[in-house]
């Protein structure tokens, strides 16, 4: 391999999906006898922080039950090296929250992590520069996330001199690397080595290194790991290569080799020795020899997409079902560079929130089929909140598929319903009203709104991890209207996090609860999924790094809307910032919008803008158009900064935002005063 000068990128800093929920309140604290400092002080925790890990790392074993880092124990902040260093070689558990950018001294520097860690970034202000951590042998139950750790690099491509890893681990145990962002070391990124076992590393961004990943350097094939929805970008090999490993199951992860760059991919996924390798859902661009075996190793390949990619492309064997080890779901092969590209590395903190106050401040309801909860559906949960409650009550509901109605009134705020399952899919709340189905009691039909599979009508409702559908069989009810809302609002401070709402026409209402009264909702790291109007309503929404997924009509043809506002004048409308608009259409054959003049009502002054958004050539050139016979030129609709097929320059049918424009138009703008925050 010829040498090469390497070149410097910049990385980037994006929210993500992390569909997962705080364990209970932890006490705030220190190590005996030392007082508080500026740099290592109380404070308050990503409310995600002491989240249990997902796949392999998540199994009982080896006298560990799962991963879950510092939970136990004391949170504390630290923004020195000496701080950083004191807490994470302590024998104590601790949540370690990293809140300043950390040099190590000297370079290459890597910390000696002991067992029941957490460290984790606070927002994307968490960065550790030139060293990483070492997890030596017989170290459990340790944590990383939502860290930038780069910039290891000594000046010489393909460094034989140095072995400084981002992290490393020897014969460690119950590891889970989460939401990081790894760049520019000056050997690997991530080396999972010498019989460490029951590691998981996900939502990563890997980047401009050598050496991607790591795993073996045994003769024992001990080795258990998953490795799922992680971004490896501009890295020459080892992504990873896996020597020996009883159990690998790679999964939803982006291998993006750029043209036109410094650094040319030699190989993927690379099955050594007596590795078993699962290999599923999985997107390979560009890269050559994008997935490779020993004669010794196995790999079984499902479901994956190869674009652009040369050389070998091998499988064989047989290997092992990883759901005899634990569950999980598969998100779309399609949807994954989208996914990754907005959900891999760190994430933005959108509020933080004391462990200890929130804990003690909500209640927790629990929801299971099988009767192992407090209750059986959602809406007994929704039933036992006391009228006027004050504080959070946290509704969590396992997996499983509950056919219900579920209404939160709006003498119920501050609810929270979340699945508890590993993914969003595991847990879902789904109806088939529509708009013209009879009600059962002869009254009429249900109409739009009434059509809500799930309905909120309280102030500050969150719902997180989970899927809310409608599926209304349309071909199979011509005859009645067919309009069928999965989800309605029409309250304010509505914070929809990491969920699925599906359907096809009019899938996702943002109403409020009157013309007069202000009504917020914020979307992000979602998926919304229709045809036909299906984000509509009057609220002041935001759609932000979500996936828009545009679907056929009942009759396979390919036409529809994405929005249609109804904003009242003076108001903010919809804002899609960020996301991905994407789905398996024709080309040209979806509007981004049109107006909604609700009730033929001339005052309103209905409003989308879409920036910042991958759009796909399903989008028309012309892509907003008239409603009921209001011009869509005599409202708000504009874009900015769009990429994708589905892009365009501005015209008179196509009226993008100028730079000053745009800075009014920004997320903070629609979200006021309000800063959504989990809890």
């Amino acid at each position: 391999m010829a040498q090469r000068r390497r070149r410097r990128t910049t990385a980037l800093a994006l929210g993500v999906p992390l569909a997962l929920t705080a364990a209970g309140g932890l006490a705030h604290g220190f190590l005996p006898g030392a007082q508080p400092t500026a740099s290592a002080a109380t404070t308050a925790a990503p409310a995600w922080a002491t989240a249990a890990a997902d796949g392999f790392a998540s199994v009982n074993a080896l006298g560990q039950n799962g991963t879950y880092g510092g939970r136990d124990g004391q949170i504390v902040t630290v923004r020195t090296l000496a701080d950083l260093e004191r807490y994470a070689t302590a024998n104590e558990p601790y949540v370690i929250v990293v809140a300043a950018t950390i040099t190590m001294n000297p370079v290459g520097k890597e910390i000696k992590v002991a067992s029941d860690k957490t460290i984790v970034g606070s927002g994307t202000s968490g960065q550790i520069v030139g060293g990483g951590f070492f997890l030596g042998p017989g170290v459990h139950n340790v944590i990383i996330r939502n860290l930038t750790v780069r910039d290891a690099y000594q000046g010489v491509w393909n460094d034989k001199d140095h072995d400084f890893d981002a992290v490393q681990m020897d014969g460690a145990h119950h590891v889970w690397i989460d939401h990081n962002d790894l760049r520019h070391m000056a050997d690997g990124l991530i080396d999972v080595r010498k019989d460490s076992t029951y590691v998981t590393v996900s939502w990563n961004k890997l980047s401009q290194d050598n050496k991607a990943f790591g795993i073996g350097w045994t003769e024992n094939v001990v080795t258990d790991i998953t490795v799922h929805h992680n971004w490896i970008r501009e890295t020459e090999q080892r992504n990873p290569s896996t020597d020996n490993a009883a159990h690998a199951h790679l999964y939803n992860n982006f291998l993006e080799d750029v043209a036109g760059t410094d650094i040319n991919s030699s190989y993927g996924n690379y099955s050594r020795g007596a590795t078993r390798m699962v290999l599923e859902n999985s997107w390979f661009q560009g890269f050559r020899n994008p997935v490779i075996k020993d004669s010794t190793a196995s790999i079984v390949q499902k479901g994956n997409t190869f674009v652009g990619t040369s050389g070998r492309n091998e499988s064989g064997g047989t290997a092992f079902d990883p759901r005899t080890y634990y569950a999980y779901t598969l998100d779309r092969t399609a949807d994954v560079p989208a996914l990754l590209k907005s959900g891999a590395g760190p994430r933005s903190s959108i509020g933080t929130t004391t462990a200890t106050t929130k804990a003690a401040a909500a209640t927790a309801l629990t929801v299971a089929k099988d009767g192992s909860g407090q209750y059986s559906t959602v809406q007994a949960a929704v039933n036992a909140v006391p009228a006027g409650n004050t504080s959070r009550v946290v509704i969590s509901v396992k997996p499983g598929t509950y056919r219900e109605l579920v209404k939160v009134p709006s003498n119920k705020p501050h609810v929270t319903i979340q699945g508890s399952g590993s993914s969003r899919n595991d847990t879902v709340i789904v109806y088939n009203n529509a708009s013209g189905t009879p009600k059962p009691d002869g009254s009429g039909t249900y109409g739009t709104g009434g059509s809500a599979t799930v309905a909120v009508e309280a102030d500050d409702f969150q719902a997180r991890n989970l899927t809310i559908s409608n599926d209304f069989d349309e071909k199979a009810h011509q005859n009645i209207a067919q309009q069928a809302v999965a989800l309605r609002t029409a309250a304010d401070k509505v914070f929809l996090d990491s969920i699925i709402v599906s359907g096809d026409q009019d899938t996702l209402l943002v109403d409020t609860a009157s013309k007069d009264r202000l009504g917020r909702v914020y979307t992000r790291n979602s998926y919304v999924i229709g045809n036909v109007d299906f984000i509509f309503g009057r609220a002041t929404a935001v759609i932000d790094k979500s996936v828009i997924t545009l679907k056929k009509r009942w009759d396979g043809s390919s036409a529809g809307y994405i929005t249609a506002p109804s904003t009242a004048a003076n108001r903010k409308g919809i804002l899609i910032a960020d996301s991905t608009v994407n789905g398996d259409v024709s080309s040209a054959s979806f509007y981004l919008g049109r107006p909604w003049h609700a009730g033929g009502d001339a005052s309103l002054d209905p409003q989308t803008t879409v920036r910042n958004t991958s759009l796909s050539a399903a989008v028309k050139s012309a892509p907003w158009t008239d409603m009921s016979g209001f011009s869509w030129k005599d409202d708000r609709f504009a874009e900015y900064r769009n990429t994708g097929a589905g892009s365009g320059a501005a015209s008179a049918d196509r009226p993008q935002l100028s730079d000053a424009q745009a800075t009014g138009q920004e997320v903070a703008d629609w979200l006021g005063d309000w800063t959504p925050s989990t809890s």
